[in-house]
């Protein structure tokens, strides 16, 4: 099984998620001030929200800048590995390899797209909130 949770920088955590749960009907699962995942109504993840320039997010420390900034496609797999050998065959550069990340405490790799998106590839799990 493969996810897709999408993480979109904003300058105001709290505001945004209100907005999103009034738009779609969805609720918050985590909450705060720097993250917060909103889900719908079957309790899938809609969106994620990050605030710009928390926690050294390379794609999220600087408004200003050009396209695929402000966003982490954050992929959660049962197949981490067999995803990391297809990245490895076609010549895709990885910007971190498989390494356990110290706020999520799951394993994961990074790398970009070739638009120069950037993806994070995550050991599947479930959010605990």
């Amino acid at each position: 099984m493969t996810k897709l949770d999408p993480i979109i920088a904003v300058k105001d955590v709290e505001a945004s998620s209100k907005w999103y749960q009034t738009v779609f009907g969805c609720k918050s699962m985590h909450g705060g001030n720097e993250f917060d995942v909103l889900i719908s109504e079957n309790d899938e993840v809609l969106i994620c929200l990050h605030k710009w320039g928390a926690h050294e997010h390379p794609t999220m420390k600087k408004p200003s800048i050009g396209p695929g900034n402000g966003l982490i496609l954050y992929f959660r797999t049962e197949n981490m590995k067999i995803i990391r050998q297809n990245v490895k065959k076609m010549g895709s550069i990885v910007e971190e390899d498989i390494r356990l990340n110290s706020n999520s405490r799951r394993m994961e790799f990074s790398l970009r797209n070739p638009d120069g998106n950037y993806l994070t590839i995550s050991e599947y799990h479930e959010y605990e909130g």
